[in-house]
């Protein structure tokens, strides 16, 4: 399965791309995690070609852990700057192996060097559930022996 027919499965489609600016607070950032439910951001310019990533992980240990006070940090001091990508045309297993390899949980989608979307590990183990269940659900049309 390659990850364009997962970005227009019903749930992602409703699901806009939230992004920040490498220039804003990280305070901006948080709250952007809050208010639309989400575990990072893709950073983007004003092309929304993608910059780097800021996640929960990155706030908690570049702000918090060090003492620093992060009301003074700018996105561009904590973000991580090499992102793994996937794109519309690669296959799910390679966003699934990314994420393992890389131990990311979250992973942009580009196209034409702009983000189209996200996809969090959480959402390939929803889709895959939900493609066991209906696996399940038919094994009992198989001729009994």
């Amino acid at each position: 399965m390659k990850i364009r027919d997962i970005l227009k499965l019903k749930e992602f489609q409703y699901r806009s791309v939230v992004t920040v600016a490498a220039n804003e607070s990280v305070s901006s950032a948080i709250q952007k995690l809050a208010q639309h439910d989400r575990g990072s951001l893709p950073v983007c310019n004003d092309k929304d070609e993608l910059l780097g990533i800021i996640t929960e992980r990155d706030i908690v240990r570049k702000c918090f852990a060090g003492g620093d006070h992060f009301m003074n940090k700018k996105i561009a001091d904590v973000m991580t700057k090499q992102v793994a990508i996937a794109t519309p045309e690669d296959d799910l297993d390679y966003a699934i192996n990314t994420m393992k390899q890389k131990r990311i949980r979250h992973i942009p989608i580009v196209d034409a060097n702009k983000v189209i979307g996200m996809i969090s590990m959480r959402d390939i183990l929803g889709f895959q559930y939900a493609e066991t269940k209906a696996e399940i659900r038919y094994v009992h049309l198989l001729p009994k022996r």
